[in-house]
């Protein structure tokens, strides 16, 4: 979710991946007034709203898509929260790749030393 005033963008499985439910939003969100404009993206699930601050606010629109089962503002993340949490994802993959290479290059002489010693 990214919400600046008079604009407001949110991602959501509701939409994802149809076409036709997506078009069906818009419809419905057009409908609203205050609504200036309306961009669906079935392929990522996101809705971009952009609206008139004096007749809406984005709690309003969020309520409303909250009430028609389009969105789910208890699973919601803000963009810098869904950056961190990715970013910590990146870091734990790069920490392991670093690690096991770190050992498998630590273990790999020893083997052959090992293997030596036995002979």
């Amino acid at each position: 979710m990214h919400d600046v005033p008079g604009r407001l963008r949110i991602k959501t499985p509701f939409i994802k991946g149809n076409e036709n439910l997506a078009k069906h939003v818009e419809r419905f969100l057009e409908q609203i007034n205050g609504i200036r404009s309306i961009t669906t993206n079935p392929l990522t699930g996101s809705i971009i709203m952009t609206y008139d601050e004096k007749k809406l606010t984005s709690q309003m629109l969020l309520d409303t898509l909250k009430t028609r089962g389009i969105f789910n503002p208890d699973k919601a993340l803000t963009n810098d929260q869904y950056i961190r949490s990715n970013a910590s994802k990146a870091g734990q993959i790069v920490y392991k790749a670093v690690v096991g290479a770190f050992v498998e290059k630590a273990f790999e002489g020893s083997a052959l030393s090992l293997l030596t010693v036995l002979l």
